[in-house]
């Protein structure tokens, strides 16, 4: 059950007024800090070195929060740059810094704050560090916005043995998390659900909600027309094989739009593409009557008809200020208007982007919440579209919403995560793992605004931290698979001599007992090198857990030796590796009856702004589901061709991450 909040130990009994700190003109500039820390935590702060990862909402707070506490030397990674959008809350940044690095540009300013703090920033992907670089530090605090990357440093920060404090906002909602190896759970020990994604079928042919028109306007004609043809990340087709005579017609359409694509600058393409994608089409779903039974069919609509209208008339004169009212929902005369604007202003950027030699097609243009031009005409199509199914239209602030992925931003939930990121540091950095705890801020809940619970255990069947740690040093130009499997893993890790286990890296199987072609190829010929994990999955009856090995780049000779062992999770009496045993899976349990769940599961959410509105949420009603604890086991790896395989260093796909109602996309 969550609790409130934990006052902190030093917290006066009575509201009597704090003692006030007599500062002298050779005070030290800590002062404070010492007061209110105590001299032991605050020499604890000041020796550390941190590790910021991330400098967007939460990490600018975080950052001036570090070094407004005492911290003294802090490392920024950010690889992305300054956007306009990011103004409204990411404090450090100004208009003149727009398209300049975030970690450069956080790291001056806040350099201001105290000139005497080391702060050294990294315009760099965090995925090219390797896990001696997060072991050189004391902490580390993630602020990412990115599934991919919180998987990574999650795993880094396991292998390292160095403590991560995981943070994230959505609007309103915040959440704080320590993970530390062996003691709480870490960012894989529950399932990240996969995007949404809409059947192909439900977006090209029957919407029946707004989404679907907003989805169909930006992955699908914004791309045929001015960008990389079909976003397929969109859509979903698992549905492909039982609409096999649906799609072969949605691919027709896509040809003949290909070919009004060349018409691009021309005249009449505005008037081409109209009639194609709201009369031709329409007219062809409409003539498939099995597909309107249970529901109404769409009205086609043809430019000369609507250009001809006087609402279309009175529209046109009116533009200038049509467009700069972003919460008036457009009629469909009025989104035609904005739609024929759009198009010439998309064109002219094209033929312009022809004219400078990009390529024969001229410049790729990709939706951008904040490109007016990809945004109006993203708005204009779904909202003619909308009123040619019978769907609601919704205004350009509703749309973009819902087409840039954002449930508004909200500076304050990022300063009080990240105060509360620093607050649970303080535990970290005394080794007090007992009272650190995970910290949920939700305004709209019945007891408390901030509510705390005992951090999670490590999930059993977690395949990241439940794993043994190894780092190995190695020579890349000499050491072979042999040598791990015989040597290492059968010698050393003593498991079954008989090789009744798997070795397998990101991209599949490298040894099994009946996988042994590889085994005298040395380690670079399988484009494996510095920063690579490998695996060792026990296959015997009574299973080890999962070995993960950290293979890093020998700094100095080895001698004749191939590796050397930097670091082993645990060890018995006599030096050898102290490896556990897999968990028996207890029996699943008998179904329950509906609204009988009660687990306890953690609410998730992401830094910063960015999430889908799916089908029968709106903006300012989400509401975030707590996930399932546990993983499904991994499914078995192909097994890797006896030729080089390309190395792979990041450990998961890019995707984002659903929890509930909303899906998690980069900022």
């Amino acid at each position: 059950m969550a609790t409130a909040v934990d006052a902190p130990a030093n917290a006066p009994a009575s509201p009597a007024k704090p003692t006030q700190v007599q500062m002298t003109p050779n005070a030290p500039r800590d002062a404070h800090n010492m007061e209110t820390l105590g001299r032991g935590l605050n020499a604890l702060v000041k020796q550390s070195r941190v590790l910021l990862v991330g400098a967007g909402g939460i990490g600018c707070e975080l950052l001036k929060t570090l070094v407004q506490c005492g911290f003294r030397e802090v490392h920024i990674v950010d690889l992305d740059t300054i956007d306009l959008s990011n103004l409204n809350r990411q404090f450090l940044f100004r208009h003149e810094h727009i398209k300049k690095p975030k970690a450069l540009v956080a790291r001056d300013a806040a350099q201001r704050f105290n000139p005497l703090v080391n702060l050294v920033a990294h315009h760099a992907d965090i995925k090219t560090f390797d896990v001696a670089f997060f072991a050189s530090f004391t902490v580390v605090f993630n602020a990412l916005d990115n599934l991919d990357a919180r998987r990574r440093v999650n795993r880094m920060c396991l292998a390292a043995g160095v403590p991560l404090i995981e943070s994230g906002t959505a609007g309103f909602l915040g959440q704080v998390q320590v993970i530390k190896r062996g003691v709480t759970a870490c960012y894989d020990c529950s399932p990240k659900e996969v995007p949404k994604s809409f059947p192909v079928c439900t977006i090209r042919s029957t919407p029946s909600q707004i989404i679907h028109c907003i989805v169909w306007g930006k992955s699908y004609l914004l791309n045929e027309m001015f960008g990389d043809s079909e976003d397929e990340s969109a859509f979903d087709h698992s549905d492909d094989a039982q609409n096999a005579d649906e799609i072969a017609e949605l691919k027709k359409e896509s040809q003949a739009l290909k070919a009004i694509r060349q018409a691009i600058g021309t005249p009449g393409f505005a008037e081409m593409l109209f009639d194609k994608v709201f009369k031709t089409d329409l007219l062809r779903l409409r003539s498939m009557e099995d597909m309107w039974k249970t529901r109404s069919p769409p009205e086609p609509l043809a430019y000369a008809e609507v250009m001809a209208r006087d609402a279309t008339t009175a529209a046109i004169s009116n533009k200038t200020e049509l467009l700069r009212d972003g919460q008036k929902v457009w009629t469909l005369e009025e989104s035609v208007v904005v739609l024929n604007d759009s198009i010439e202003r998309l064109c002219h950027r094209v033929v312009a982007a022809k004219a400078m030699g990009e390529g024969t097609e001229g410049a790729m243009i990709e939706f951008d919440k904040d490109d007016i031009d990809t945004l109006d005409f993203v708005v204009a199509s779904a909202n003619i579209r909308a009123t040619l199914f019978g769907i609601e239209r919704k205004s350009r602030f509703d749309i973009k919403q819902m087409a840039g992925n954002i449930i508004p931003a909200i500076a304050t939930t990022n300063a009080i995560v990240a105060g509360l990121c620093v607050l649970q540091s303080f535990k970290v950095l005394r080794g007090h793992y007992d009272s650190v705890k995970e910290v949920f801020l939700a305004p709209n809940a019945t007891d408390h605004m901030l509510a705390s619970d005992r951090p999670r255990r490590p999930n059993p069947e977690c395949p990241v931290c439940s794993a043994f740690q190894v780092t190995l040093d190695v020579d890349f130009d000499k050491i072979t698979l042999r040598d791990l499997v015989d040597d290492f893993a059968k010698e050393q890790l003593k498991f079954d001599a008989d090789g009744e286990f798997v070795i397998s890296n990101e991209v599949g199987i490298l040894y099994d007992v009946d996988e042994t072609e590889n085994l005298d190829k040395k380690l670079s010929e399988l484009s494996i090198s510095h920063g690579t994990f490998l695996t060792v999955t026990d296959d015997s009856d009574e299973p080890y857990v999962n070995v993960v090995i950290n293979l890093q780049k020998a700094k100095e000779s080895l001698g004749d030796k191939p590796y050397t062992v930097v670091s082993i999770s645990d060890r018995n009496s006599d030096g050898s590796a102290k490896i556990a045993k897999q968990p028996k899976k207890a029996p699943k349990p008998a179904p329950q009856e509906n609204g009988a769940s009660n687990s306890k599961q953690p609410l998730t959410v992401d830094d910063d702004d960015d999430l889908i509105i799916p089908e029968d949420t709106q903006p300012a009603n989400n509401k975030r589901a707590r996930e399932n604890v546990g993983d499904e086991p991994m499914a078995k790896k192909p097994k890797v061709a006896p030729a080089r395989a390309p190395a792979v260093l990041s450990v998961a796909n890019g995707n984002s991450s659903q929890t509930g109602k909303a899906v998690m996309i980069d900022d």
